[in-house]
């Protein structure tokens, strides 16, 4: 059954359809992941509405092929002007950057592109195999299951959020009470809609995505001083690695996309994350240790091959559970659910063709970007000279008809420029949207499992103990937030002083 699924999912990618969406999809990735300051994120909520007249599969591939091709597009500022376009680029800048001063801009360029083909190769292939055994799983879950695994998705956003946990659940919060907006989908009755009717089905998630994560970008870009950049206009050396060079960074490229991999799992790490655990790793196991912060091949490979291995990594969780791996695959999930494709446990049977067709498409992004980026990164390095003064209109351009296109409401503009004003706000704060996003994700799964599960266990709320894996699911959330309050911590920093002093 895996097997015709699979094949069902490649005859779909390989349509002229399919091919076309993964090539603009990864393009408009290479271009939004080489400006500074933009993210695939941003990208990604804008070219959402978009997607909605396309089927399905197409769309949702076009989507995932741009934040395949935003991870590596990341690169091609941080080796020029030693500014990360995407913050998973940020370990990219410690070598590459330094190789472009030497005049090797296009041998890192080279290593840079040959990583991502490889990191995003086998996150595909992990996709392709990890996913149906957990989505086989995943089939055993009632109501119950499912509302400890979003009671668990929403509290490990929160707890890995940077910088303040408690501000991180906190926006978890919000986006739960934004979930419940509209009517009731068990009693019917409206909900939080202060009598407009605009408000009766709900906030638009795609209109909340491209505020919260498209205006306070513009804003930030209005922001910022026009600084003088050193960009090269050309480059003469060549790009591809030689068979020596492909020697020393093979080993090193696998270990670190399996690295990658397995970050991009748990939800609220990223490719940010990812390169820089993998650029340590490579670090360690490297005989040239001293080589690294000044050109080094290896370092700049394993952060490029780790956070291109991420995008299969963090659609792993959002396929089969319904939790998103990061908040680019939040708003994958949410183009999801406007298809009426709802992910969790049941998306890789009910709807297994649209499923294998992304993961397929995942794996041709990763050679349309390897081609693409051989082809067109020479001309790719003037988009770092476009000035922020005509971006940052351009965006906002975009946001007001993305919105406006979905239900052709100017209510939904005022919507989407309201989540704007708040997104900003909160980064002002350094307040996570992130969990937000999850929130309202898995607010509605979470309302309507609750009420069943109370019908279930007759309103004893017992319920979710008695059941094995909801309790375990909910332990596994409390120890997440509990390792992260500043009481665990002292209570850690207190173990390990009694221990030195009994060593002492």
């Amino acid at each position: 059954m895996i097997l015709e699924n699979i094949l069902i999912g490649l005859n779909n990618a390989m349509s002229l359809a399919s091919l076309i969406a993964i090539v603009i999809g990864t393009s408009l990735g290479l271009f939004v992941g080489a400006m500074p300051g933009l993210s695939a994120t941003m990208a990604i909520a804008l070219l959402l509405p978009i997607t909605f007249g396309m089927d399905p599969a197409t769309g949702i591939s076009m989507l995932a092929s741009l934040y395949m091709g935003a991870m590596y597009g990341g690169s091609i500022a941080a080796i020029l002007i030693k500014t990360p376009g995407t913050p998973a680029a940020a370990a990219t800048v410690m070598d590459g950057y330094p190789l472009n001063e030497q005049g090797k801009a296009g041998k890192a360029f080279g290593i840079s592109l040959f990583a991502s083909l490889i990191g995003g190769v086998l996150s595909s292939i992990a996709l392709m195999t990890i996913a149906p055994l957990l989505g086989n799983l995943a089939l055993q879950f009632g109501p119950v299951e499912l509302f400890a695994v979003a009671v668990l998705g929403i509290t490990i956003i929160g707890s890995l959020s940077q910088g303040s946990t408690l501000l991180g659940l906190l926006s978890g919060a919000i986006g739960l009470l934004l979930a419940l907006v509209g009517m009731d989908l068990i009693t019917g009755t409206p909900r939080f809609t202060f009598g407009s009717i605009y408000l009766f089905s709900g906030i638009p998630y795609t209109v909340a995505l491209i505020g919260l994560f498209s205006i306070p970008q513009a804003i930030r870009l209005i922001e910022r001083d026009e600084k003088v950049k050193k960009a090269i206009n050309s480059f003469t050396d060549k790009m591809l690695p030689t068979l020596d060079e492909l020697k020393l960074i093979i080993p090193n490229t696998i270990r670190s996309s399996i690295i990658g991999i397995v970050t991009g799992i748990i939800p609220g790490t990223g490719g940010d994350t990812a390169c820089w655990f993998a650029y340590n790793e490579a670090k360690r196991f490297s005989k040239n240790k001293d080589k690294f912060g000044k050109g080094s091949i290896e370092g700049l490979s394993a952060a490029e091959s780790a956070n291109n291995a991420v995008v299969g990594g963090a659609l792993i969780p959002t396929l089969t559970l319904g939790i998103p791996g990061s908040s680019a695959t939040a708003i994958i999930m949410g183009g999801l659910m406007v298809h009426g494709i709802m992910p969790g446990p049941t998306l890789m049977t009910e709807h297994a063709g649209i499923t294998y067709t992304l993961i397929w498409a995942l794996l041709f992004s990763s050679i349309a970007m390897f081609g693409l980026g051989l082809i067109f990164t020479r001309l790719a390095i003037n988009v770092t000279k476009i000035s922020n003064k005509i971006l940052a209109p351009v965006i906002i351009i975009l946001c007001v008809i993305g919105s406006f296109a979905i239900n052709n409401s100017i209510f939904d503009v005022y919507l989407m420029f309201a989540f704007g004003i708040l997104g900003y706000f909160m980064n002002k704060i350094n307040m996570p949207t992130a969990p937000m996003v999850v929130g309202m994700i898995l607010g509605q799964m979470l309302d309507t499992s609750l009420h069943q599960s109370l019908l279930i266990g007759q309103g004893s709320w017992m319920v979710f103990i008695k059941n094995p894996i909801s309790a375990v699911l909910l332990a596994i959330a409390l120890i997440s937030v509990l390792q992260s309050t500043p009481l665990f911590s002292f209570i850690k920093k207190k173990i390990k002083s009694n221990k030195k002093e009994a060593v002492n």
